[in-house]
């Protein structure tokens, strides 16, 4: 089974858990001083905000998966495709333990398909938007004053 995954950038997290709580008609199912995430089956999908210094937005949009398998499928597809793709493996991203293919399409939205097995105490890091941006001169997008040049 595959779920479509959503995160997005907010500026308030507070507001925004309220919002979608009502939105969604739940509660998020992981809830940090910076992240929240709902693991929804009406619509079937993983839908994660964060308040984290970045352009609120769209952040990135992914595939999460049920096994190493159908991630290697996935991957696999994408590389097959001529994708410049980045593969992360045990990786800690969004409080959670996952293995991870990375790409951007060709407007330069981020797209990440993943196998998560594990939780973590900690955000982690997010080495993939860097070597994506080297590797395609992709933005991950719009820009502000604060961010003159692709995001950093």
């Amino acid at each position: 089974m595959k779920r479509l995954h959503l995160h997005v950038t907010v500026p308030d997290l507070h507001q925004s858990i309220q919002f979608y709580e009502t939105l969604f008609g739940a509660a998020p199912s992981v809830v940090k001083d910076d992240y929240a995430k709902w693991m929804l089956e009406d619509p079937k999908v993983n839908f994660a905000i964060s308040a984290r210094d970045r352009t609120p937005g769209l952040d990135h949009v992914g595939i999460q998966v049920d096994s190493t398998a159908e991630l290697g499928e996935l991957s696999g597809r994408l590389k097959a495709a001529g994708a410049q793709t980045f593969d992360e493996e045990a990786t800690t991203c969004c409080y959670a333990k996952s293995d991870k293919s990375w790409v951007s399409d060709p407007s330069g939205l981020r797209w990440e398909t993943f196998f998560t097995f594990g939780e973590a105490t900690t955000y982690g890091e997010d080495p993939a938007q860097a070597a994506l941006e080297a590797a395609t001169g992709a933005c991950c997008g719009p820009t502000t004053p604060a961010t003159p040049a692709c995001c950093s």
